[in-house]
């Protein structure tokens, strides 16, 4: 059969020629979102300036992409607020998967419709090509330009009627709208801070501070950090002795299930503790010492194991804020490809408690395969860091590429690359060292 007489083709050839992509009413699409599954939903127009930098990465998903559609589904309070994270993290895995689903139908939707779109992940699987970012679609941004909410002291989204209790998702829809959405004029955080209180690693700090490393040292245990981790253990080790000194047993059995089912995070007490929201607030306002009584104290007097990197700020905080839970160290599983990956890692990696009474210019200059300048400044507990040399220096490191890299994952020790003037440095070397103790072993 010739391709021409295909039915198919002969088909199509009988139908209307196609209509170019039309604007859709905003009206319809966002009461299309409710009525498959969406609790809340905004809409963003592509070019916007506020979240420029995400179009890389949303037109590595979608290139046609016009308008983003966020969206938002509801969590159960009390299964995320509960000190067994078994019940936490099934809530949180069901509504994910409700996002997804959410999504989906959405898509099916518009596509019936005659809109072209594509659904964003809301979680997992990500790209996971590492070192790089593994999510595409940052579903935070889009969903503050879509007037959902803000980005309270815990870095999560507080929706203004139903607080951190949601979970997000993004659509990429070809079409342009004849209206979009806006941010919200007010920050719905109280800024009460129990999620500085509630926090096991201190990752949060009263004045805003974030400390992403520590973060995710213990809460995303279960999760791609530690699986390099876990893998180094099962190669390393010579007997099963000297694999249990690294992970016990119930660690082991928290992994397999971890890889059999869904990770499991390790706290999220930020989320469970956070009263804001208007459906949420009155307990708290209305009784703060009941409030406190009944949600924060069963998370932070709970017994447990926090996973904590040797020299870190949250090794120093669970021994000074929580007795009764033990810190155990465990090691940075995360691998420095080259120098500019160690360069972005700088900010969050920087403990800002081990940098005290540190205030030093550093001048860096990388030789061999990478030919990189660079200037670290270190000063009131925060780390800048800047391509090329910027002002004078009091201290400056000159280093082959190749070695810097190995020294930070272990391949490689600093006194022999000191030695062989692999490395060298000129100014005090007590500032250099110094440099070092701001980031974790």
């Amino acid at each position: 059969m010739a391709a021409k007489q295909h039915p198919t083709i002969l088909k199509l050839q009988e139908a209307p020629p196609a209509q170019p992509v039309r604007a859709v009413k905003a009206e319809w699409l966002k009461a299309l979102a409710l009525e498959h599954g969406a609790d809340d939903v905004g809409l963003v127009e592509v070019g916007r300036e506020a979240i420029a930098d995400q179009e890389p990465y949303i037109q590595q998903v979608f290139p046609k992409a016009k308008t983003l559609l966020s969206f938002m589904v509801r969590m159960n309070r009390e299964p995320v607020r509960a000190p067994a994270r078994s019940v936490a993290n099934q809530e949180f895995h069901a509504v994910y998967d409700d996002v997804n689903e959410t999504a989906r139908a959405i898509v099916r939707a518009l596509d019936e419709a005659g809109v072209s779109a594509c659904n964003a992940v809301a979680a997992f699987p990500m790209e996971v090509q590492l070192p790089g970012r593994g999510w595409l679609v940052a579903h935070k941004p889009v969903a503050v330009e879509a007037g959902l909410g803000h980005i309270g002291l815990h870095r999560s989204v507080i929706h203004p009627k139903f607080g951190s209790f949601v979970l997000l998702g993004t659509i990429l829809i070809e079409a342009e709208v004849d209206a979009y959405d806006h941010p919200i004029e007010y920050n719905p955080c109280l800024e009460c801070r129990l999620c500085v209180a509630a926090c096991p690693v201190g990752a949060i700090s009263p004045d805003g501070k974030f400390d992403f490393l520590n973060c995710y040292t213990h809460n995303y245990r279960d999760f791609l950090g530690n699986f390099t981790d876990w893998v180094d253990a099962v190669v390393d080790s010579k007997s099963m002795k000297q694999y249990r000194e690294r992970f016990t047993d119930g660690e082991t059995a928290s992994l397999w299930q971890s890889l059999s089912f869904k990770p499991g995070y390790k706290a999220a007490y930020c989320i469970a503790v956070c009263p804001a929201g208007e459906e949420v607030a009155n307990p708290f306002l209305q009784d703060r010492p009941g409030y406190v009584e009944e949600i924060v104290k069963p998370l932070t007097e709970k017994l447990e194991t926090v996973y904590v990197l040797p020299g870190s700020d949250a090794e120093k905080h669970v021994e000074r804020r929580f007795p009764g839970k033990t810190a155990k160290h465990v090691r940075r599983s995360t691998r420095i490809g080259n120098v500019r990956t160690f360069l972005a890692y700088l900010p969050i990696t920087f403990q800002r408690g081990r940098s005290k009474g540190l205030s030093a210019v550093y001048h860096w200059t990388f030789s061999g395969k990478e030919k990189v300048e660079a200037t670290i400044t270190v000063k009131d507990g925060t780390i800048d860091v800047k391509n090329g040399h910027l002002g004078e220096a009091d201290v400056r490191v000159f280093a082959d590429s190749d070695t810097w890299v190995k020294i930070l994952n272990r391949e490689y020790k600093m006194v022999p690359a000191i030695i062989l003037r692999k490395v060298r440095v000129k100014g005090s070397m007590d500032l250099f060292r110094a440099f070092g103790r701001c980031f974790p072993r």
